[in-house]
């Protein structure tokens, strides 16, 4: 018999301040017996804007599946990176991925970010 309790969700959701970002969008398809199966994957790059930052992928059959699941896997992992009182890095950074450099450096106060649409 019920004891009258209700079932309560133990994971609420909290308001989170993260901003998603899209970095690409990718049609990518597999060969199957019956054909070609098409879906898509979506790299995101999701943020607070206080130092917490996580780039996620996600894969799916819509385009919207895919950014979401890319956004519960950069919220899955997210780094600290650790920032001046002028929201700026404390030293400069150099690093290289594949065929990709890149060159972060600090920031004057007042200055703003100075990068390319990736940044």
């Amino acid at each position: 018999m019920a004891t009258g309790r209700r079932k309560t969700s133990r994971t609420k959701e909290k308001e989170t301040t993260f901003q998603e970002r899209v970095i690409q969008i990718r049609r990518v398809s597999k060969v199957v017996k019956g054909g070609k199966k098409l879906s898509f994957r979506a790299i995101v790059a999701v943020g607070n804007e206080r130092g917490q930052v996580g780039i996620g992928v996600g894969k799916a059959g819509d385009v919207i599946g895919a950014v979401k699941k890319g956004v519960a896997d950069g919220k899955k992992h997210l780094i600290e990176v650790p920032l001046t009182k002028s929201n700026s890095i404390p030293h400069p950074i150099d690093g290289t991925g594949g065929g990709a450099k890149v060159m972060m450096r600090p920031a004057a106060p007042g200055t703003g970010v100075i990068a390319g649409g990736a940044v």
